[in-house]
């Protein structure tokens, strides 16, 4: 592998490990009740608790099916396809994927995750625009992400914009100054040009 596709393979890495804790978050930020549930294998809520509890062992073939079959009782809301297109992603399976995070988006708008993994497919499949009008949207809902500065320079770079890319990895680092990888990326179109 080359140092660039090494790169490219950590920000990757940096990036779905932000996206696992936003989805732990967001777990954190449910009602607890007092009552004690009895799980059924027919509830859809029960079906939901068990794909995270998947999930966080790392199972991501079964805490899909699990989501799925959920998604099949009752339509889930954006938290769930949302993991669901993410799981998916990770399963190298792109297309699926954009269709649960398309979904997702219509009942979230103002979720700049979803934003933000909608950009990482079209970037893959090099749908350059769709990309950016997605991480522009994403930006629009939080600019104080350095994630998603250090995303756009990356398509930037991949669109040959090198002067505008330098300033989405600087401003990734003004946000958050220990960010190695926006750091690496900027010293090597420093060094290019």
């Amino acid at each position: 592998m080359t140092l660039f596709q090494l790169l490219m393979l950590g920000a990757s890495a940096f990036f779905a490990f932000k996206v696992y804790q936003h989805i732990q978050g967001l777990k954190d930020l449910q009602p607890q009740s007092d009552e004690p549930r009895v799980p059924s294998s027919f509830d859809p809520e029960s079906l939901v608790e068990k794909a995270d509890e998947e999930f966080d062992a790392g199972n991501l073939e079964q805490a899909y099916k699990l989501f799925n079959e959920a998604n099949s009782k009752v339509a889930q809301g954006s938290e769930v396809l949302f993991k669901m297109g993410y799981i998916l992603q990770q399963l190298k399976r792109n297309e699926e994927a954009l269709e649960y995070y398309k979904e997702a988006l219509e009942g979230d708008k103002e979720n700049e995750f979803i934003h933000n993994s909608l950009a990482s497919i079209y970037r893959a499949k090099g749908e350059f625009a769709s990309a950016k009008m997605h991480l522009s949207a994403s930006l629009a809902i939080d600019d104080k992400n350095p994630i998603t500065y250090y995303n756009y320079g990356n398509l930037l770079v991949d669109m040959k914009h090198i002067d505008e890319a330098k300033e989405m990895y600087k401003n990734a680092l003004e946000i958050k100054g220990d960010f190695v990888e926006a750091k690496e990326e900027l010293e090597k179109l420093e060094q290019t040009t």
